[in-house]
């Protein structure tokens, strides 16, 4: 990868935060790798490997470096990086745009040049970067922007994600601090009401993300069931539905986030294999032209909008992404209009259907579609336009 292709798309990886929370080690996160690789994970594109909080001491050294935790990371990050490495992954870690993260570990903040350096010295690939204990005379867009700047020349290509939760009118001015994604919403738990609130939440900010800065609506639950060191994010909480998990997927895939698994892929079970490497979907989160997904009405149009909708998707051949979502407590029969996409009934045009979760050819439709959803699920569709 080089600078003309760093962040282009969406970064796909794993992230240790959403299950591990605070209790990573170095065996965890080779046992990871492994798993990344073995698994087919690698193949399918998750190419990240990130290490989020709570790795090192609470102090620096004498020096003023950060240090990694002894007990958890023995060898150093440099021999952690380097296995990683050695699998054909690339390695990612974590720090904060304040005095301290977020677990209360030291913070890049007057740090950002020396801490840059440290990380390219260590072989890091990804940095995330949060928004904990900022000073308050200190504006946010510039520590992001300072901190840019510190690994565009640190002498390694780092790709930057920034995570300031969506706070301090981030869409306003992220794209020109260099990050390559940024965080635009609240911290995710492991529930469909979560899930449900970050998606919907983000349907206006649509026209933020695109190539070089993707906007990041947080790590993935799927597959967690519940399975967190973190009462907050899932372990009294419940976790959700195999169903919901598909269209959580779906709604990230479609509104172009970056995909970022924080379940324990050493011991996923199938369901969770099949929805996180669907290659088709993932070709839709993937688009070159790495374009926002917008929002159309369904019929019956007495539908309240937040119980049902469809997402459409322009993708770079001429292929239009279709999501069907149902956030209701029932089944629906959601139609779709094909003058909402605009395709006029007088052009004679029509579009041929391919099913992205089943796999299948689903035939040639003009002007709408229908189909029945179930509660908390979705259906995806690829639409090639056929004219006559």
């Amino acid at each position: 990868m080089n600078h003309i292709t760093l962040g282009y798309t969406p970064a796909l990886g794993w992230n240790s935060w959403n299950t591990f929370t605070w209790d990573i080690s170095e065996k965890l996160i080779m046992e990871t790798a492994d798993a990344l690789v073995d698994n087919g994970y690698l193949e399918a594109g998750y190419e990240y490997l990130v290490i989020d909080d709570c790795w090192s001491l609470k102090e620096r050294d004498g020096q003023g470096n950060l240090v990694p935790d002894p007990n958890k990371f023995p060898n150093g990050m440099k021999a952690v990086a380097d296995y990683v490495h050695s699998k054909g992954l690339k390695f990612g870690m974590y720090s904060c745009a304040g005095t301290h993260t977020c677990a209360g570990h030291p913070g890049s903040f007057e740090h950002e040049f020396q801490d840059a350096k440290q990380f390219a010295e260590w072989g890091v690939d990804y940095l995330k970067y949060d928004y904990c204990f900022k000073p308050r005379y200190m504006n946010g867009e510039l520590l992001y922007k300072r901190m840019s700047l510190a690994l565009k020349n640190c002498g390694r290509e780092i790709l930057f994600s920034a995570c300031n939760w969506g706070e301090d009118n981030v869409h306003d001015w992220i794209r020109e601090s260099g990050c390559h994604s940024y965080r635009s919403t609240g911290d995710i738990q492991d529930n469909w009401d979560s899930i449900r609130h970050i998606a919907l939440s983000q349907i206006d900010k649509k026209a933020f993300t695109g190539n070089y800065c993707h906007n990041d609506m947080d790590m993935l639950v799927v597959g967690m069931y519940g399975g967190s060191n973190s009462d907050w994010i899932g372990s009294k909480i419940g976790g959700c539905t195999d169903a919901q998990y598909k269209s959580h997927f779906s709604l990230w895939a479609m509104m172009g986030s970056p995909l970022m698994i924080g379940c324990d892929i050493r011991s996923a079970n199938q369901v969770t294999k099949d929805i996180l490497q669907n290659k088709d979907v993932l070709a839709i989160n993937q688009d070159p032209e790495a374009r926002g997904a917008y929002r159309i009405k369904v019929e019956p149009n007495w539908f309240n909008e937040k119980d049902a909708f469809v997402l459409v998707k322009a993708l770079g051949n001429g292929d239009l992404a279709i999501g069907l979502f149902n956030f209701s407590d029932n089944t629906r029969e959601l139609t779709v209009q094909f003058w909402d996409m605009g395709i006029p009934a007088a052009s004679g045009a029509a579009l041929s259907m391919y099913d992205c979760w089943e796999h299948k050819e689903l035939g040639i439709f003009k002007e709408r579609f229908a189909a029945h959803v179930p509660s908390g699920d979705c259906v995806v569709l690829r639409a090639k336009l056929v004219v006559s």
